[in-house]
């Protein structure tokens, strides 16, 4: 596998058939990686390996039911800031990265400086995360999108 020096390595159709089924399954034994990637079990680590040394494969994660757990909520905020210069902003996201329950966040252009996604325990919990967010320091607009059904939710990049 060649990869480039650039950000996005070059990737062959075996390691497009790794990636999309470790997207499907991240517990997936390497010897059934393989045997789906039409490889051996060694070269296949290999590949997963230098897959994950490069970056393009950050990390493994369960992905578990915010409702069932108590976080009955599920919203996003749009936040506007009084300035766009780099240390307002890096303040700003170094402020919410210590939030929990801030579980996105994602600098925009058009409508707004940054895209949050949160969960709330309830709507009680999800006022005082609002109200904790217009009252941050640079914050000069807040508007919140509460989710009402979630019906589609993918983890990674179409492959």
């Amino acid at each position: 596998m060649k990869l480039h020096t650039e950000e996005a390595p070059l990737l062959d159709a075996i390691d497009r058939r790794i990636l999309a089924e470790l997207q499907a399954d991240g517990r997936i034994t390497n010897v059934e990686l393989a045997r789906r990637a039409g490889i051996s079990a060694p070269p296949c680590l290999r590949r997963v390996r230098r897959l994950e040394e490069a970056g393009v494969i950050r990390g493994y994660h369960a992905d578990s039911d915010p409702q069932r757990l108590g976080w009955e909520i599920t919203f996003f905020a749009i936040v506007g800031l009084e300035s766009q210069k780099e240390a307002v902003l890096s303040g700003f996201e170094q402020m919410v990265a210590a939030w929990p329950e801030v579980r996105e966040c994602h600098m925009i252009r058009g409508g707004g400086d940054f895209l949050l996604k949160l969960v709330a325990r309830d709507t009680a919990h999800e006022n005082q995360l609002t109200q904790k967010l217009t009252g941050a320091p640079t914050v000069s607009r807040v508007q919140t999108l509460q989710t009402i059904r979630t019906s589609r939710l993918l983890s990674g990049v179409p492959l």
